[in-house]
């Protein structure tokens, strides 16, 4: 593990500090979860399905009946 120095301001750090009273952690383990945190959310933001707008793909070709399943015709080995 790399060893850091930071500057932070006071309220900041008294927050962490009694966050870490009350949880009984240590503070250094805080910040590091906290940074670890903003790494995975905004150094490294994985994308999910539900973020992505919709996309128009042209009009429909052919309507699908009730009984169609697409499901096994996607899942069918094409190779």
């Amino acid at each position: 593990m790399k060893t850091i120095t930071i500057n932070v301001s006071e309220p900041v750090y008294a927050e962490f500090r009694t966050a870490s009273k009350s949880l009984g952690r240590p503070t250094s383990e805080l910040i590091r979860e906290a940074m670890e945190l903003y790494r995975q959310e905004r150094l490294r933001p994985r994308r999910s399905l539900e973020r992505f707008q919709p996309r128009s793909a042209g009009r429909v070709l052919i309507d699908l009946a009730s009984e169609d399943d697409l499901l096994d015709e996607m899942l069918e080995d094409h190779s």
